[in-house]
């Protein structure tokens, strides 16, 4: 018995509004509907479902009832089969009709969300009853812990990695299995529109673990921002084709299914989970279908989001709910991807503004999506080029993020691109994976420079003038590194040798930014409770790789607290730090403490690490 809830669906005896069984049918409106009572449903009962072929009208296809599947969906849950007729059986259950009403006798009985197998010659679908979708509204704003998870790396492991978000979507490529002849969840095609083909390929995998079929989209002018146009009052009507956006602007992320229900406020669509991420903030957008692309093996819809009409609100096992006239947030993001020449010239440059929609999972792997994609739209675009990448985030009440790194090619099968953007997607998993608050950006920017070559060098000698120092000197020094074609490269300077610093040996450290940043990241990342203004200084504490850095290392110890550095600690000092309350947080401590003397900024990557040492007299 179908309870209470905000979805108010009242019990209408005259069904002339949507059309009776004979004769020709007519399209459903928003507004009240009677619901057809599942224990009456019999095997060979005629049905109509409604759902778009092309254009945004919705059109009439006649459904067969095959029978009720009990608890298909799980304990008193159960689905309905049925066979599906007029164009539906040339095109198959193609990707986008999830969600398509589906009536009897003028009464709502469920929405078309599931197909079985492939290569079938007969179009079964599986229907979701509308009462599993009218309990969405009921539920409480917690994450359901079925939320799906990616999953762990399995190929190209052996590379280094920066982070864990590329390797999510390398794993994804390694588990794309062929799916079993199952009744499933009919795949939302999720429209590419803006992005190179090799975006698809690289991250097709990943979306389709999680149920969705990444497909090339297009459209007819840019989907801008995420506020309701005018006139969303009497969109999405009933078998209107929906879309919820990931990501808006210059490029767009849209997944298209089909509405179910409108009460005038509030839609249900889908029939089956989106992303299956619980409580939701998504721009909700009207949608157009350019046609059906006919499959025995995977059939889909083609088409792109039009207008933002509201906010998909709920994202559950049986369907997602929308509101209409409601504006999600985003996150406004401006990519300037530039190519130069000899000198550091630019040749060309390429600006890009998009939205971005906010989720802690999501957010991340959309940043490293549209990244990936900025950069591969350039046409001075090589295998054998450097990436120089420089950032910044604005959040609300925080100190702003830098982020800055170059990445150049390496021996590994990856694209460097994708490399840089994993980076990139890094860092915001980190604001978003934070423990205690959740970030809330309100700006970002990046600039990608594109350089001709490999540009890497590793730090292969030094020479110190005297090893014997007195306190308060200026001691000359050369470094040589080793380029990745080409003769050494060296480079002269002094190291101040403090006035006060004990008599005996010491060491001058001549490093990467790695060596450096090791310990100080091993720290933040062994508390978890660490608080988002500590992440942000981490992560703005960080080296960047396109410098040499030279410290004077003494044998006294360093203690590394959250976000702190805290050099030639004493003992004592150090137990305090270790009793009451901060014995259950991380302390690292090394024997040294490196005390950074100035940074050789060089337009490379550079690598490795060599030590002098110095005696004071």
């Amino acid at each position: 018995m179908l309870r209470n809830f905000a979805f108010s669906i009242a019990l209408v005896v005259g069904t002339a509004a949507l059309g009776l069984a004979a004769g020709t049918p007519v399209r459903p409106k928003a507004g009240p509907v009677e619901v057809f009572p599942l224990e009456q449903l019999k095997p060979g009962m005629a049905a109509t479902a409604w759902t778009v072929f092309e254009g945004a009208e919705p059109e009439a296809v006649p459904i067969e009832i095959i029978g009720r599947w009990r608890n298909m969906w799980g304990p008193g849950q159960d689905v309905i089969l049925a066979k599906m007729g007029g164009k539906a059986a040339r095109t198959g259950a193609a990707g986008g009709m999830s969600g398509s009403p589906v009536y009897i006798d003028g009464k709502l009985l469920g929405a078309v969300s599931l197909r079985i197998g492939a290569f079938s010659p007969d179009t079964i679908c599986g229907i979701t009853p509308i009462g599993l979708m009218l309990e969405i509204n009921e539920l409480d704003a917690t994450r359901p812990a079925e939320s799906r998870q990616l999953g762990t790396v399995q190929a190209r492991a052996q590379y280094p990695m920066p982070g864990d978000m590329l390797q999510k979507v390398l794993a994804a490529g390694a588990n794309a299995l062929p799916e079993a002849p199952y009744l499933t969840p009919i795949e939302a095609p999720v429209a590419f529109t803006g992005f190179h083909p090799d975006v698809l390929k690289e991250f097709g995998p990943l979306f389709s673990q999680m149920g969705l079929k990444a497909v090339q989209g297009g459209a007819g002018s840019a989907l801008k921002g995420a506020k309701p146009v005018p006139g969303w009052q009497k969109s999405l009507q009933p078998g209107d084709a929906v879309s919820g956006v990931l990501v808006s602007g210059d490029m767009s992320l849209s997944a298209l299914g089909t509405v179910t229900y409108n009460d005038g406020k509030r839609v249900l669509a889908f029939g089956h989970p989106f992303l299956n991420l619980g409580p939701v903030d998504m721009p909700m957008s009207k949608s157009e279908v350019l046609w059906v692309f006919a499959s025995s093996f995977s059939p889909n819809k083609m088409g792109n989001a039009t207008e933002i009409v509201g906010s998909l609100r709920q994202d559950r096992h049986s369907g997602v709910m929308g509101e209409l006239g409601r504006e999600s947030e985003m996150v406004p993001v401006e990519v300037t991807v530039r190519s130069l020449g000899d000198g550091n010239a630019v040749k060309t440059e390429k600006k890009l503004s998009f939205n971005v929609f906010v989720h802690q999972k999501w957010t991340p792997q959309l940043m490293m999506i549209t990244l990936f994609n900025s950069i591969l739209g350039l046409n001075d675009f090589a295998e054998e080029a450097t990436y120089r990448l420089s950032g910044q985030v604005e959040l609300d009440g925080q100190q702003p993020l830098a982020i800055e790194t170059m990445m150049a090619p390496t021996e590994a099968p990856i694209p460097v691109p994708l490399l840089l953007a994993g980076y990139w997607a890094d860092k915001f998993n980190r604001l978003y994976g934070n423990a205690v608050r959740t970030p809330k950006l309100k700006k970002v920017n990046a600039v990608v420079d594109l350089l001709p070559e490999r540009r890497t060098a590793s730090i292969e000698t030094a020479w110190l003038a005297d090893t014997e120092v007195a306190p308060g000197s200026e001691v000359p020094v050369k470094v040589f590194l080793r380029p990745y074609r080409g003769g050494r490269v060296e480079r002269e300077f002094k190291v101040k040798i403090p006035a006060g610093l004990p008599k005996g040996e010491h060491r001058i450290l001549l490093s990467d930014a790695d060596t450096l940043n090791r310990m100080q990241m091993a720290a933040g990342a062994a508390n978890r409770f660490i608080d988002l203004n500590q992440t942000v200084s981490l992560i703005n504490q960080e080296r960047s790789n396109n410098k040499l850095y030279v410290s004077l290392v003494e044998s006294r110890p360093t203690v590394y607290f959250d976000d702190k550095k805290m050099p030639s600690l004493p003992g004592s000092v150090m137990n305090v730090m270790q009793t009451g309350r901060s014995a259950n947080r991380a302390v690292i401590a090394t024997g040294d403490t490196a005390r950074e003397q100035m940074a050789l900024a060089f337009d490379q990557v550079i690598s490795g690490s060599y030590t002098l040492r110095v005696t004071v007299k």
